[in-house]
């Protein structure tokens, strides 16, 4: 007999949290887009499909998820 395998879920939300967490300390980031061109700002707001970046040295942005590569915390 053969056990039924088990999926994984679909959503662990633990990208809400993270996202959340950056939102409410005012961290800096840096957000690779997959151009691999790097942004740097802080993350105002999220949703399912975009975040919006503030900077310091240019407009604020509003970038879709699946145009990022990957982000993170800046050390200051």
């Amino acid at each position: 007999m053969s056990k039924a395998k088990t999926k994984a879920p679909s959503a662990t939300l633990e990208e809400s949290k993270y996202l959340k967490g950056l939102v409410d300390q005012q961290s800096e980031v840096c957000v690779r887009l997959t151009s691999n061109e790097e942004l740097i700002g802080r993350l105002e707001f999220f949703d399912t499909g975009f975040i919006r970046l503030t900077r310091e040295d240019g407009p604020n942005l509003f970038i879709f998820k699946h145009d990022i590569k990957y982000l993170y915390e800046v050390s200051e």
